[in-house]
């Protein structure tokens, strides 16, 4: 049985970057046909209106223009996309809290090919929405952002303003809000803790992310309790007791 071919066009401003990339796609990647390079995004707009991939590599930080500002000429995105990123926490955060793809640079080969893999099921629409949501989260303050939520229905989109806390559930995550709903995730805890702003949200216990909007008051004890405006108590472990002390009133 063939596998299915993905046309594609690379984004990146550096050319050993774009050579490299195409060398690790020619090796392990058959599935990929590279169709087009860009090193400016602007020109990797014209190309991408010009060829119509299946899918992009995209740099995030080009000197002309950001992947994501260019993303942004798009009306609607109807190709799929994998940023490759140098090492940038800040845009990395904001990739990862719309659980859009990325790879490392210097890219792995492994990871490449886990990517890859995962364009199977990848679905445009549900991206260009993720897109859509990372545009609007790049244009607001911390508190002011959306998180992207995989569940068992798709994908849904929340304040982050509007969850009171997270609470792990093996693999799983439980996200609760403060009209009193809870959702539950796919993503873990520890993957949420990674891309949440830490000003405003912290792993008290190994089981639980509070919203410091949310906390009415600290009752101290070995480790001590939280009871947030909702009437929820949550145990901080004894180890954070500290670390979570110093955060409340810093």
């Amino acid at each position: 049985m063939n596998k299915h071919i993905y046309t594609a066009v690379l984004i990146d401003d550096e050319e050993h970057c774009i050579k490299t990339l195409k060398w690790n796609l020619t090796e392990f990647c058959p599935e990929i046909e590279i169709i087009g390079e860009a090193n400016t995004a602007r020109d990797g707009y014209s190309i991408i209106n010009q060829l119509n991939p299946d899918l992009i590599f995209l740099d995030v930080e080009m000197p002309d223009m950001s992947g994501f500002d260019m993303l942004a000429k798009f009306d609607k995105i109807n190709f799929k996309v994998i940023f490759t990123t140098a090492y940038n926490e800040y845009a990395i955060k904001a990739i990862k809290l719309n659980a859009i793809d990325y790879l490392l640079k210097p890219i792995d080969k492994d990871e490449l090919k886990a990517a890859i893999v995962k364009l199977h099921t990848a679905n445009s629409d549900v991206l260009h929405s993720k897109i859509q949501n990372l545009k609007f989260n790049l244009h607001v303050s911390p508190e002011q952002q959306r998180i992207t939520v995989s569940t068992i229905d798709g994908v849904q989109f929340f304040d982050l303003k509007a969850i009171t806390c997270l609470e792990a559930d093996s693999n799983y995550t439980y996200l609760h809000f403060n009209d009193g709903s809870k959702i539950l995730s796919s993503r873990t805890l520890k993957e949420y803790e990674e891309v949440l702003p830490p000003d405003s949200f912290f792993r008290c216990h190994n089981s639980f992310i509070v919203n410091f909007r949310f906390i009415k008051k600290y009752t101290k004890g070995e480790g001590g309790e939280i009871e947030l405006v909702t009437g929820q108590k949550i145990a901080v472990s004894r180890r954070k007791k500290q670390e979570f002390i110093d955060w409340i009133t810093m």
